[in-house]
């Protein structure tokens, strides 16, 4: 071999970067893939070297873009049913049957893939425990370091520790993970308080603040002004949405317009007869049923009213807007302990079933309030709110040099 060729040898060898799987169940709504889908892109946009793999069940995985050295696997789909049970979405086959499916597909990705880091989302054992083959093999070898990533309210603390007790989650969170991200601030909520939690585990813990969005090229918004409606991934928003059109309805001088953004989860018979009312308010309300670049939506908006999921909550800070949060109560209090901790700093107002009740009056007059609402950032703890992406790719670079360098394949 002539030096040329083995200098040309050697530039077509790939060096092998660090390696980051995010993984999150997905069962549903659109929360855990746009949190991992948020990391991933901080990962690797910090380090130019790294890749990162998402492994998810949402199926609307396939409409995001990604971004570049970022890629995901689509595992098989489930749904919760109405008593609880859960069921496989597509495949015709039995609730175990895809779960282990769902596990194999995992560790084999894993195995190949061969990560420095995992991080885990909301669930230390995964969907039915089909995360534990894949957490024993990389603890036994030590070949990456385990995370489990949180958001900031899990649900209130009771109801919490039954849970993780019932699915075995408090022994794989002290057995596996190295450590323990929180995607938010403990000034405002510890979504671990009332779990039993060893002192060694908990020193394993970091706040890393919330998961700021981006703000860099957003496109250019709808004619303006107008109140973004978005009850995320919407599979449970109709209560939301049958209450501003109600409120729309009502009022004919109620104003600004609204662009309402139904998700892809809200669909059927309900969608069909929410059309119909939109196309009656004569362009008073106008609706699209899934935005991917929801950011630009978000950007030209003179306020929002939302569900008050975590990724909704952070969009709100991000783009700093004056927000009404209509949380969800059932099946968890997690929306509702959001928004209301939200409220009582002054970040956002919460229209709440008890204190406000739901209805078209008290959504119109919340409404009007938005155009003299204070924006997020004139509370006072606006600004220490949004470090979490750059606290996370620290944490990334920290576990990264503790980790031994792996050869190029």
């Amino acid at each position: 071999m002539t030096p040329s060729e083995i200098a040309s040898d050697t530039t077509d060898t790939p060096v092998r970067g660090p390696r980051v799987v995010l993984y999150s169940h997905d069962t549903f709504g659109l929360g855990h893939l746009r949190r991992s889908r948020a990391l991933a892109e901080a990962i690797t946009a910090s380090d130019p070297s790294a890749s990162a793999l998402i492994l998810t069940g949402s199926p609307v995985a396939g409409r995001f873009a990604f971004p570049t050295r970022v890629d995901h696997v689509r595992l098989p789909g489930v749904i919760k049913r109405s008593d609880g049970s859960y069921a496989s979405r597509t495949l015709g086959m039995g609730i175990e049957e895809t779960t282990e499916l769902r596990a194999n597909l995992i560790l084999s990705t894993v195995e190949t893939y061969a990560p420095d880091i995992l991080i885990v989302d909301k669930e230390p054992c995964g969907f039915r425990g089909e995360l534990l083959p894949t957490l024993e093999r990389l603890k036994s070898d030590g070949s990456a370091k385990l995370v489990l990533g949180l958001r900031d309210v899990l649900d209130e603390a009771t109801v919490l520790a039954a849970e993780w007790a019932r699915k075995g989650a408090l022994d794989a969170t002290e057995r596996f993970y190295d450590e323990i991200w929180v995607y938010g601030p403990r000034s405002v909520y510890d979504p671990t308080a009332g779990l039993p939690l060893s002192s060694e585990t908990q020193a394993r813990m970091h706040w890393t603040g919330y998961l700021r969005r981006d703000l860099g090229d957003v496109g250019t918004p709808p004619q303006q002004p107008y109140v973004l409606i978005t009850p995320g991934g919407g599979g449970d928003g109709a209560t939301m949405v049958d209450l501003v059109l109600s409120a729309y309805e009502q009022d004919p001088d109620l104003s600004p317009r609204a662009v309402l953004v139904y998700g892809p989860f809200l669909s059927g018979e309900t969608r069909e007869e929410f059309e119909t009312r939109v196309a009656r308010l004569d362009g008073r309300v106008t609706a699209v049923g899934f935005e991917s670049q929801i950011e630009t939506l978000f950007a030209g908006a003179q306020g929002v009213v939302a569900m008050g999921g975590y990724n909704t909550f952070c969009e709100v800070l991000s783009f700093d807007k004056p927000a009404l949060i209509v949380p969800r109560v059932k099946p968890r209090l997690e929306q509702w302990i959001r928004a209301s901790r939200a409220e009582e700093l002054g970040l956002v107002t919460m229209l709440d079933t008890k204190r406000d009740g739901l209805t078209p009056t008290s959504m119109i007059r919340a409404i009007r309030a938005l155009a003299q609402q204070q924006p997020p950032s004139a509370a006072d703890q606006h600004a220490e709110l949004l470090n979490g992406l750059d606290y996370v790719t620290g944490r990334v670079d920290t576990l990264l040099a503790r980790t031994a360098p792996k050869a190029a394949e």
